[in-house]
């Protein structure tokens, strides 16, 4: 006798549009539950063909699940899955069947599920399961979007090839990309998704995916009914992220977003609340699709309330402060109107997590499991009574620092810059300290640095804090170009920035280059057809390994000829050669506090001049000896981005200074020329020609201004060149330079850089004089294409490079020895991800420099403003153009300079 029974089946026509399949999930398909028993021989007392109540099935033993059907899985996994098991006892029909097809079902893998009695043998029963896979995607297409676009659908919604189509895919899909162009004001998005069979490969379909975004919607209006105490003006300003339509308004577009909506209207509250009106609540509000004018209305109905003050303050529970002291911090007085908002931020700034509140002042000494809440405990008519209850709970200590993510970093490089140490006691603002800090190393995403607490145990009083790193890429190549000295010049630089010098000779170690102790190695060339530049640095940023000293060193050597900006050429018989050495030192102090840094540096420059005769310089054979001792203090607190800084600040004041030679040598620079050796000889053979006083002048003999011959050397010319070739032997100078940056969060992302910028260039003995070397460039982009005499270039856009820098008689540039700037820079970021940071910026600068001290007048600024865009990529540093309006007219011009655009390549933040 053999039985026949049909358990279940399950179908999908997957061919059907997503219109029919919305109204259907994977769980939910209809079930169909068909029992014949055939009963032959032996069974002679029931008909054939007869139903067995479901509540009255037999009990059989499992002998055996068999699955047949074409699957690319294990028979025995489906069997594991489906929770059968040989051995096992069955009704039939019953439960154990039905809740194997469910568990199947789960999967979301199968298209058709059957069981079937195959035999039954005494009370065993053989089973066998019949299953029909889902489809696997072959391909998918998009319709209705850029190319551009498909790829990051095809990721968001992992629509790889051999994936699993089932009704749960193409619903998800479908209500991600609706719900993504809804976001972006596309509120009547549609979205249709077909599948087809592909008939190249077994089971498998094509996915064909019609997206409507339709016209973008955008909010025409928001009023608000029943606001008397505050302005419908007022009160949308509060909504940060939905804002009705205005032309004027750039980052902010007016459009609907549900969630950002119901936020916003917490925020419309809270505005009230910061105005003392503690009862106003919304009472309803509606938004409006008007179909002709494709556009949003919403109008609000507010009931705003009484306004209210507060009254007495009392605080309960705290032992570790006094009630004065936090009183102080809380900054709330008797009398004062109603803040709900400020009240909180005094007591718990969610937005500021190195806010000056109480949990934090709390969490700063070891107080994690402190817990404050502001409690109203008495309103009468205008004015309201708070508590604010402290339980400030046992002291708290780290107990074990873990990293996690740093596959390229050493360990050790990072711990020595953690400021949570095992031990020491909790404090949050040394856990916001070291994600700054692990920021500013520049070897992670500084947007995904996340301490996590684990093992919290307030009865041991310890916490585990992991940090969990990004790594990004920190070697970078250096392109920069620009035109300076009549042609262009290039760069080209490589800077491994996570080097690790103690590894060069492991070959292990070469992936493709010894990585990970934070040690920064540069390789740098400049060159143009007239000049070319060598350089090499290494710096090492905790020295010896224990403390956080920096060592740098670099080595450089220039080469540059003489330019003929007439023909364009290089005349390479006239040169100016320089090398340059320097070592320095910087150590991160205590005191003040720990964000101060000294900096100390010895630096040695050797100019070698070649029959080089240009303006800079009144000898064009010689030599010039640059021997400087630098010494600067450097306060910087920025964070937590080094590339997108969004708060803190920078100060630095540094001085440059040479030995004072002139003290030393006992020369007299006032009375040099006098001397007969720096009298003007005659070097030119005049083939006996007379002068003007109808002397015949030889090689060697001494002459006048005029070129005629004197036989007194007290009579003749002063030899500028001799002269100035003794005063530049050695170079004596001190240089000043101060530079104030700050960084702050206007709104939301929105950032504002302001800077201010000091340079002075002096002499210890003014009959010696100021260098023409080491001078300050003013204007243009800022960047140092070439320095061939120790110049600097400073940043003032919208006019061109070096155009605001002093000129001597002849209308050439010498550069300036006093100089301020003023620039103030409104920055928002469009993606901050470490594979590209991008932002953009509007600008205004003002800045001047002048000849000598005497000529300073700091309120004689050239002005400027414009509009920039930033990219940094870990591979290449930053890259950046602006535009740039100059206000203020250039020597020899009738009107403002206009616009200028400028590049900015290489690594300038």
């Amino acid at each position: 006798m053999r039985l026949s029974l049909v358990i279940k089946k399950e179908s999908v026509d997957l061919e059907k549009q997503v219109n029919k399949l919305n109204n259907f999930l994977v769980l939910n398909k209809s079930i169909k539950i068909v029992l014949t028993v055939l009963i032959f021989g032996s069974f002679s007392q029931v008909k054939a063909q007869e139903r067995v109540p479901f509540d009255q099935g037999k009990k059989y033993i499992l002998a055996d699940v068999a699955v047949v059907g074409d699957i690319s899985f294990n028979s025995q996994t489906v069997v594991t899955f489906s929770g059968l098991q040989k051995g096992q006892e069955i009704t039939i029909p019953g439960e154990e069947i039905s809740a194997a097809i469910k568990k199947l079902g789960k999967l979301g893998l199968f298209d058709e599920i059957s069981f079937y009695v195959n035999k039954v043998q005494n009370d065993s029963i053989y089973l066998d399961l019949n299953i029909v896979e889902l489809p696997k995607l072959n391909q998918v297409k998009f319709v209705g979007v850029k190319k551009t676009k498909t790829e990051g659908l095809i990721k968001d919604n992992s629509l790889n090839k051999g994936k699993v189509v089932n009704e749960n895919l193409i619903t998800t899909t479908k209500n991600y990309i609706e719900n993504k162009y809804k976001k972006d004001g596309f509120y009547n998005t549609k979205v249709n998704i077909n599948t087809v069979k592909d008939t190249s490969t077994v089971n498998s379909v094509n996915m064909l995916v019609s997206i409507d975004k339709g016209e973008k919607v955008k909010i025409q209006k928001i009023d608000f009914v029943g606001n008397t105490k505050m302005s419908d003006k007022a009160l949308r300003k509060a909504m940060k992220d939905t804002k009705q339509k205005n032309p004027i308004r750039i980052l902010k577009a007016s459009k609907f977003i549900k969630d950002k909506y119901k936020t916003d209207l917490e925020k419309v509250i809270s505005a009230y609340k910061e105005k003392g009106y503690r009862d106003a609540r919304i009472l309803s509000d509606s938004v409006t699709f008007d179909k002709e004018k494709n556009a949003l209305s919403i109008k609000i109905n507010v009931e705003e309330g009484n306004k209210y003050y507060f009254g007495d303050i009392k605080f309960l529970g705290n032992t570790v402060y006094t009630d004065q002291g936090l009183s102080r911090v809380l900054g709330v007085k008797k009398g004062e109107t109603y803040n709900g908002v400020l009240l909180q931020k005094r007591i718990a700034d969610a937005s500021k997590p190195d806010g000056e509140d109480i949990d934090n002042l709390y969490k700063n000494n070891g107080y994690l499991f402190s817990n404050i809440n502001a409690v109203e405990v008495r309103t009468a008519n205008d004015t309201i009574d708070f508590e604010i209850r402290i339980t400030e709970g046992p002291i708290a200590y780290f107990n074990k620092i873990t990293v996690v993510g740093n596959d390229k970093t050493n360990d050790r490089v990072i711990y020595r810059e953690l400021r949570t140490k095992p031990g020491e006691k909790y404090s949050k603002e040394e856990l916001v300290r070291t994600i700054r800090e692990i920021g500013q190393l520049g070897f992670f995403d500084p947007e995904a640095i996340d301490p996590k607490f684990k093992n919290v145990d307030s009865g041991a009083g310890t916490v585990d804090i992991e940090y969990n790193l990004v790594e990004k890429g920190s070697s970078q190549i250096e392109l920069q170009g620009g035109y300076g000295g009549g042609g262009f010049i290039g760069t080209l630089g490589l800077s491994f920035n996570n080097f690790s010098a103690r590894n060069m000779f492991n070959k292990d170690a070469y992936k493709p280059l010894p990585m990970g102790d934070g040690q920064k190695v540069s390789l740098r060339l400049q060159a143009s057809t007239f000049f070319q530049t060598y350089s090499v640095s290494f710096s090492e940023p905790w020295f010896g390994g224990k403390k956080p000293v920096q060592f740098s060193s670099s080595i450089s050597y220039s080469k540059q000829f003489l330019n003929n900006f007439v023909t364009q050429r290089a005349d390479k018989t006239k040169s100016f050669n320089i090398m340059t050495v320097s070592v320095g030192l910087a150590k991160r102090l205590t005191v003040p506090d720990d964000f101060f840094v000294l900096s100390q540096s010895l630096s040695y420059q050797h100019y070698d001049l070649n029959n080089y005769n240009t303006g800079l310089f009144t000898f064009g054979d010689g030599t010039s000896r640059n021997f400087a001792y630098t010494v600067g203090l450097t306060r910087s607190n920025k964070g937590v981005n080094p590339i997108f800084p969004t708060y803190g600040s920078e100060f630095s004041i540094s001085a440059k200074l040479t030995p004072p030679y002139s003290l030393l040598n006992g020369i007299n620079y006032s009375t040099l020329g006098d001397k007969e050796e720096y009298k003007l000889k005659n070097t030119v053979d005049r083939l006996n020609v007379p002068d003007a006083n109808g002397n015949i002048v030889q090689i060697g003999d001494y002459i006048d201004t005029d070129g005629n011959k004197v036989t007194d050397f007290n009579l003749a010319a002063t030899d500028v060149s001799k002269v100035d070739q003794e005063r530049f032997k050695w170079l004596e100078y001190y240089k000043i330079k101060f530079k104030a940056d700050w960084y702050t969060k206007i709104y939301g992302k929105l950032v504002l850089r302001t800077l201010a910028e000091f340079g002075f260039l002096g002499a210890y003995n003014q009959e010696r004089g100021v260098v023409p070397f080491e001078r300050f460039y003013l204007g243009g982009d800022g960047l140092a294409n070439y320095s061939m005499d120790g110049r600097e270039t400073v940043q003032l856009r919208g006019y061109p490079n070096n155009s605001l820098t002093p000129v001597n008689e002849a209308g050439d540039q010498i550069g300036a020895t006093v100089f301020n700037k003023f620039s103030m820079e409104l920055r928002y970021p469009i993606t901050l991800k470490s594979s590209a940071s991008i932002y953009a910026l509007a600008f205004m600068e003002a800045g001047s420099s002048f000849r000598d001290f005497k000529s300073y007048n700091p309120f004689a600024l050239n002005r400027s403003a414009g509009i920039g865009l930033r990219v940094f990529m870990p591979a290449f540093g930053l890259l950046g153009i602006d535009f740039g309006h100059g206000f203020d007219t250039l020597p020899g011009q009738a009107k403002a300079n206009g616009w200028e655009t400028h590049f900015i390549i290489g690594q300038q933040f």
